[in-house]
């Protein structure tokens, strides 16, 4: 503990029974489709804010969107306690990662979580509205079924990387849902093409209407966000290939 801010932790703000949940995840990177398509995702199963990340590794920074106040690294549950969200609206240093990391899946462990997805963005000239996915082998495989391809070869990098690698060594299925993004610009198509991709994987039904229409709009809202990443994205999660 230092000036009061631990290492890092989850500091539940609202008590929900959680029910082995699965975990969406979204941090910064590529067209910032983690934090869009998390945030929709959120939206649309009308989840409530259950906690907060408290590190001394987090930059002091908060987020506030057409007025409105909120911490940048937010934990959700939709009131069944069968689904959860993360969302991470800042860019984070390398350093602390593994920190948080360990927090994160500490934290999962204790709900009884069994699976993680972060859904995230490549940089790349053009979306193509195809999802891809790095798991497990035999995971790759269901995949495969429901229209999701491989990532033949690449490397995660930052807090996605992180996460993945821990679950790796615990009794928690890691994978990352991916979709080719704008290098410069909040991709909403991007966030769609994946949240598409898990209502077929995961037999859901959340709507991506508003997602695909809302470009403006979102740009707008997290513009000043995009360019950060553009700024420091050599140093933020992302998928390279």
């Amino acid at each position: 503990m230092q000036n009061g801010f631990p290492e890092a932790e989850v500091f539940e703000i609202k008590k929900i029974n959680l029910n082995s949940p699965i975990i969406f995840a979204g941090f910064v990177g590529a067209g910032l489709v983690g934090p869009l398509s998390v945030s929709h995702i959120i939206g649309k199963l009308e989840m409530t804010e259950i906690g907060v990340m408290r590190s001394k590794y987090l930059p002091p920074s908060t987020v506030f969107i057409r007025g409105r106040l909120r911490h940048p690294f937010r934990f959700y549950a939709n009131k069944e306690g069968t689904i959860c969200a993360i969302i991470c609206e800042i860019t984070l240093r390398m350093e602390g990662i593994y920190s948080i990391v360990s927090s994160i899946l500490d934290w999962a462990t204790e709900k009884g979580s069994k699976e993680i997805v972060i859904l995230d963005g490549v940089a790349s000239n053009e979306h193509d509205d195809k999802a891809y996915c790095a798991a497990q082998e035999d995971l790759v495989r269901l995949m495969a079924d429901a229209d999701i391809s491989l990532i033949p070869q690449g490397f995660i990098t930052g807090i996605p990387g992180g996460i993945l690698n821990e679950c790796l060594v615990r009794e928690i299925q890691g994978l990352t849902l991916l979709a080719k993004a704008n290098k410069i610009s909040p991709d909403p198509a991007a966030a769609a093409t994946l949240i598409e991709a898990i209502n077929r994987f995961y037999n859901m039904k959340i709507d991506v209407e508003d997602l695909k229409k809302e470009k403006e709009r979102l740009h707008e809202d997290f513009s000043e966000l995009s360019q950060k990443y553009v700024e420091h994205r050599e140093e933020l999660s992302g998928m390279y290939m």
